[in-house]
């Protein structure tokens, strides 16, 4: 297996690079819920960001910390994706659609930490 030696080379990063293009085009469908539509905007791009940051520490102990909050924050994401489900903003296939890509991402980032201890 090939060293990882930026981040931009983990797949967990690359997936959560795209699931925040993808939120920011998503979210235009929750109208004027600014508020709801700044949440997941910020839920999606933290997974990304703590990802990013905790790589670059270049301790295991550290790493491991930021992918926990990595994690929470899809979580997040997906709790939100209820809230626009339930008001109606996004269908059940979207819902489904986005909830299951969080869920592959999160297994990605649970097999990281697991691989970090």
């Amino acid at each position: 297996m090939a060293k990882i030696e930026k981040f931009e080379d983990l797949i967990c990063w690359q997936k959560s690079r795209s699931l925040v293009k993808e939120i920011y085009t998503l979210s235009n469908c929750f109208g004027k819920d600014y508020s709801l539509k700044d949440q997941i905007r910020r839920a999606a791009v933290s997974t990304m960001l703590n990802i990013s940051e905790g790589f670059a520490l270049r301790t295991h102990k550290e790493f491991k910390k930021f992918l926990y909050t990595s994690h929470g924050s899809l979580a997040e994401v997906q709790s939100i994706l209820y809230i626009a489900f339930d008001q109606n903003y996004i269908e059940n296939d979207v819902f489904q659609e986005y909830y299951q890509k969080c869920n592959e991402i999160s297994r990605i980032i649970s097999g990281l930490i697991k691989s970090l201890n």
